[in-house]
């Protein structure tokens, strides 16, 4: 089983991955971010990085996924996953135009041939506002200068392919949830993910004012 966790920046895709490990018996697989020496330059001056950055995240993604998940499915173990291979495509939209788009997409169709998909993408959407709090709390430095319209341009992205794309999966509105501080908000994502892949156990968890 492979299940992979989605959303923008901040809605914490990777804290809900490590808490939801032990109860599926699963190997995790992080995205490695910090690695990509042109981000913070990108976060500063978008339009003169954006290449640079994407190109490495495609490929440095490419190399991690295309090592690990096909290793652990064929062991037959559990993977959780806190990025999708497909999520750069959105990045790209947004960040790149005219001819570096075009070249961007010929080799992101190329790789994503030899990428096995997940059995289920969870995606946690969040508004505009609930993501820019959640990054400030977080205060990367890298992130401190993020333009909100930049967060908003990613959630249409976001919405705009989970509303079209075919592949299984679960939305989940995580704006009112706190899975870190309520052990009975991460319950309630817990089973719904177990209901959707048709694990057991799984009980139906009501949450307040449902």
């Amino acid at each position: 089983m492979y299940i992979a966790i989605e959303g923008v920046i901040g809605v914490g895709k990777t804290t809900l991955a490590r808490l939801l490990q032990q109860s599926f018996q699963a190997d995790l697989l992080l995205e490695v971010f910090e690695e990509n020496p042109f981000l913070s330059d990108f976060y500063s001056d978008r339009a003169r990085y954006a290449f640079q950055t994407q190109i490495f995240f495609l490929l440095s993604r490419y190399r991690q996924q295309n090592s690990t998940v096909p290793s652990v499915l064929r062991q037959g173990k559990s993977l959780l996953a806190d990025y999708t291979f497909a999520k750069d495509s959105l990045f790209a939209r947004i960040n790149l135009h005219g001819d570096e788009l075009i070249m961007y997409h010929r080799v992101h169709e190329a790789l994503a041939e030899k990428i096995p998909l997940p059995d289920l993408t969870v995606y946690l959407s969040a508004s505009v506002d609930t993501l820019m709090t959640r990054i400030a709390l977080r205060d990367r430095p890298y992130e401190r200068a993020m333009e909100r319209s930049y967060i908003g341009d990613l959630v249409g992205a976001y919405d705009d392919f989970f509303s079209q794309t075919e592949h299984p999966k679960l939305i989940i509105d995580s704006n009112q949830l706190d899975f870190v501080r309520y052990p009975e908000h991460l319950k309630v994502i817990e089973n719904r993910i177990r209901e959707a892949v048709g694990l057991s156990p799984y009980q139906p968890t009501l949450m307040e004012g449902d």
